[in-house]
């Protein structure tokens, strides 16, 4: 964008990208405000005021306007599972943002009207029944209106998933199959499936049934992964910690992201973890991978940060809010210290998923049994997932063995099955967020998307801020936290669990060139529109991956999503939704505010003899007889 006043001069040091006429975050407390920054070599070269990047403006220098636009680090999202995302992307009928269920079904029998024989319809994760304006979830009755013959399946948190009659055949389920451990198929009075599935707790049944789907191959794997990394880069991420997860499986599920990283071609940076997948040879398993790789191995854009977040499957809860707390087997341990003490032995972290402090002290009795051989804290970087119930006494024990954590706002989502079953009390410090931060523990902040939460962080930023779920219930205000801790905790907090802070979630010298310049000012919009914010323009070490709004044709281009039929094609990822607007009350207080001004301005008008006192009232032709 030519920019006025800004003449190319001919310098050696001539910066790639400047932002200029910004408001900028830069997160570095010896700099936390300026005008203007410039990125060269994919690393920020300097931040100041507008002149100050007079001399680093070079004939081949993009020069971007912000047009006073909030600018701030790029987020980074701490618990994502991006590359199992990418894989399915352009699969997936999304309903994330959508306001009602009936526009939801519109959306889907749409959809099914134009995917071939042979493909699904599937809605996995992103959404809550609570999120409608119903307050339901679809019955299988209305997929099989809107899908007679294509397959339908749409999931609903970690707690349930919907099948229509044509997925039940393509599945395969009859009267005769069995229900999977730690999950329900629901049967009618005639012994058959009616297309509900239950997660009673464990969600194996869902992902095993969505696992039947048909898949992408061969390039529209990576396709598809571009598409996603681009959607998220539309909301300012520029860096995720992959949590790895189950039908995750090291290489080959890896490979899409390993060779858009060869390529060139990654949009997002990816530090990921690797997940034992067969219940009785983790150990093996990670024995076999510590010869190959290490943690850290890699770049700047892909690299591998450690284990998890599952050691060994029967050390894992789970987080189905619908259920009661699931008790983990008597003896797990044996297993878990064997899995533990061969990552810590060989300088490997690892993160842990762990919905419930019954679970989280079980572990931590393990660790503080081999920090008594100096295995904690040795240096290692680890964390605990979620923790909604985590006590304050494991939260001092964390801290002692040199853990940290991350937390999500999977109760954004499902808060209100955490109330109904443990109580509003419980529910108001799940998870005890400002009890972490006082104990100076690292508490970075995710999404957990794709299959629960929305991949969205604005709507995780907001909920960090507000308390507020999407079906509007609210966390009180001594568990929230403002709006600069939030914003770090998505920011700075993310490079310190992945050992890249100083050049990451920072805007000074020598960090990385990653920022976003966002539709609305965070710091000031309303509460209730942090949750509408996006970026307008998202910069990835000095390339702009993402551009909107004025800046529109400025990023990347893609290839077009495949397949044609996709619906990612037709609705796109994320529905934003219109902001809130003004509410009745301050409306009134602005139309008082024009009435009074129209007074004044009248009895200027009569003291400069621009009118008489007797003056009449205005005259409208519409009510002459």
């Amino acid at each position: 964008m030519p920019v006025g006043g800004l003449v190319p001069r001919a310098t050696d040091d001539a910066a790639d990208l400047v932002v200029r006429n910004a408001k900028i975050h830069t997160g570095d407390p010896g700099r936390p405000r300026a005008e203007a920054i410039a990125v060269r070599g994919g690393v920020v070269t300097a931040v100041g005021d507008d002149k100050d990047m007079a001399g680093l403006v070079g004939p081949d220098t993009r020069v971007v306007d912000a047009l006073g636009r909030r600018t701030v680090p790029g987020l980074n999202d701490s618990h994502l599972h991006v590359i199992r995302g990418g894989l399915n992307y352009v699969l997936e009928l999304r309903w994330d943002g959508v306001r009602s269920l009936a526009q939801g079904l519109a959306m889907l029998r749409e959809q099914a009207a134009r995917t071939p024989e042979g493909q699904w319809v599937r809605v996995v994760g992103g959404w809550s029944a609570e999120q409608f304006a119903e307050r339901r979830l679809p019955t299988v009755g209305e997929l099989n209106a809107a899908a007679p013959d294509t397959p339908v399946f749409v999931l609903h948190l970690y707690q349930a998933a919907v099948l229509n009659r044509a997925a039940l055949k393509a599945v395969g389920y009859t009267r005769d199959t069995p229900d999977p451990r730690g999950g329900q198929i629901v049967r009618g009075r005639d012994g058959e499936p009616t297309g509900m599935l239950l997660a009673a707790p464990s969600a194996l049944v869902l992902y095993s049934t969505l696992a039947k789907a048909p898949v992408l191959e061969g390039e529209d794997r990576k396709t598809s992964t571009r598409h996603f990394l681009r959607e998220l880069n539309r909301f300012g991420l520029t860096s995720a910690i992959d949590a790895a997860g189950g039908f995750q499986n090291f290489p080959e599920n890896y490979r899409a992201v390993t060779e858009l990283a060869a390529e060139g071609r990654l949009s997002l940076r990816i530090a990921y973890h690797l997940f034992p997948q067969t219940a009785g040879q983790e150990v093996d398993d990670l024995a076999r991978w510590i010869e190959v790789v290490r943690p850290e191995d890699g770049d700047a854009w892909l690299r591998l940060n450690g284990a998890g977040e599952n050691l060994t499957w029967a050390a894992a809860d789970f987080e189905n809010f619908a259920e009661p707390r699931p008790e983990l087997a008597a003896g797990y341990e044996a297993e878990f210290e064997k899995a533990v003490r061969l990552l810590m032995e060989n300088g490997w972290g690892f993160r842990l998923h762990a919905t419930y402090d019954e679970t989280i002290r079980r572990d931590l009795a393990v660790f503080e049994k081999l920090a008594a051989e100096g295995l904690f804290p040795a240096g290692n970087r680890w964390l605990f997932d979620h923790a909604e119930t985590v006590s304050p006494d494991s939260l001092d024990r964390v801290a002692a063995l040199g853990g940290a954590l991350s937390v999500q706002n999977r109760l954004s989502f499902q808060g209100e099955a955490f109330v109904r079953r443990y109580g509003p009390g419980r529910a108001a410090e799940a998870p005890p967020i400002r009890a972490m931060l006082d104990r100076g523990l690292t508490v970075g902040a995710g999404t957990d998307a794709t299959r629960v939460s929305s991949y969205n962080p604005w709507i995780a930023l907001h909920w960090l801020v507000t308390g507020r779920t999407v079906g509007d219930l609210v966390r009180p205000p001594d568990h929230r936290v403002d709006r600069s801790t939030a914003l770090a905790m998505f920011t700075e907090a993310g490079a310190r669990l992945t050992g890249e802070e100083g050049v990451k979630g920072v805007l000074r010298p020598g960090a990385l060139g990653d920022l976003a310049v966002l539709s609305e000012d965070y710091f000031t919009v309303p509460e209730a529109d942090i949750a509408h914010i996006e970026s307008l323009l998202t910069v990835v070490g000095g390339r702009i991956v993402y551009a909107a709004g004025e800046y529109e044709g400025l990023d990347e281009e893609l290839p077009p999503v495949s397949p044609d039929w996709s619906p990612v094609a037709h609705y796109g990822g994320y529905q934003a939704a219109p902001r809130t607007g003004l509410s009745g009350a301050r409306q009134a207080e602005l139309l008082g505010q024009a009435v009074a001004e129209s007074e004044r301005h009248h009895r200027w008008r009569i003291g400069r003899g621009l009118a008489s006192v007797s003056e009449g009232p205005p005259f409208d032709p519409c009510f002459v007889l």
